[in-house]
């Protein structure tokens, strides 16, 4: 019995070793050819550079590539912040505050959720339009300053909050504001940095509003200007150009995750953040 389960074992492992292997080939091609010339790349035949070169990265940077780094990072960052303030606040509203038209308001809220976003594209585009906002980045964070998704999980967050501390920090003569910014945020790191890791990876991957809304290059955000760096190098087979631009592009997603790492969960334990 115990040699079938050490067999069973030994198969899972190599099972997965393999699939984890699978799944990261073709990042690691992206990486490499990112150093490879465009020679190479157009022979073909080579998994690994024949002769390393860092042309694509110059020719990136030679570009607006570093402007549309920091448009994105701009975008992203306040937008990130925005979510974190106005999402934590309304799930925390909605579990914890006795409120006439609550239920409504969160059912109405859920329904919303089914709605596809491609639906409210146009009457998104024609309220940025009447407030002049086109063509700016403020159109991007306007309309991504709030997610319901993130309402709802921070509201199932708040709903398994020990009310003995917001109790012992109301008796110390904490107001409803202080307890939230003072003792309620603190302890709730874990969800806080979940919510914020996938809120910018969202708004850094967003490609149909820069789109929609930003016309000019000079304020293209990265996924625009990757667009059109690939249509410009397309014809020419510079993939050397492209892969490195998309390399480039993953990096502060890995750095935000990296910080983030330690306080990030995959599903709502409250307990974990109060000690």
């Amino acid at each position: 019995m115990k040699t079938n389960y050490k067999s069973l074992k030994i198969f899972v492992y190599i099972f997965l070793v393999g699939y984890c292997l699978l799944t990261l080939a073709p990042f690691l091609w992206s990486i490499l050819t990112s150093f490879k010339t465009t020679a190479e790349i157009s022979a073909g035949g080579s998994f690994f550079p024949k002769e390393w070169s860092l042309k694509g990265y110059q020719t990136i940077f030679d570009s607006q590539f570093p402007l549309w780094i920091k448009n994105s990072l701009f975008v992203a960052l306040v937008t990130t912040i925005f979510n974190v303030l106005f999402n934590t606040m309304a799930g925390y509203s909605l579990a914890r505050i006795d409120f006439k038209g609550r239920k409504v308001i969160f059912s109405f809220l859920l329904m919303l959720i089914m709605i596809p976003s491609q639906v409210t594209m146009i009457p998104l585009y024609i309220v940025i339009s009447k407030l002049g906002l086109v063509d700016s980045q403020w159109s991007l964070i306007f309309t991504t300053m709030i997610n319901i998704a993130y309402i709802f999980m921070m509201r199932q967050f708040f709903i398994n909050f020990p009310r003995d501390v917001e109790e012992a920090a109301t008796m110390d003569g904490l107001s409803r504001f202080g307890t939230f910014f003072r003792v309620v945020l603190p302890n709730a790191k874990a969800a806080i940095a979940t919510q914020s890791v996938f809120m910018f990876m969202g708004v850094w991957n967003e490609f149909m509003k820069p789109l929609l809304f930003i016309s000019s290059p000079d304020k293209y955000m990265l996924t625009q200007g990757l667009n059109a760096v690939s249509k410009q190098f397309r014809n020419a087979t510079q993939w050397d150009v492209i892969m490195a631009g998309a390399i480039i592009s993953i990096i502060p997603i890995l750095i935000i995750y990296i910080l983030l790492n330690k306080y990030f969960i995959t599903e709502n334990n409250q307990s974990a953040g109060v000690k």
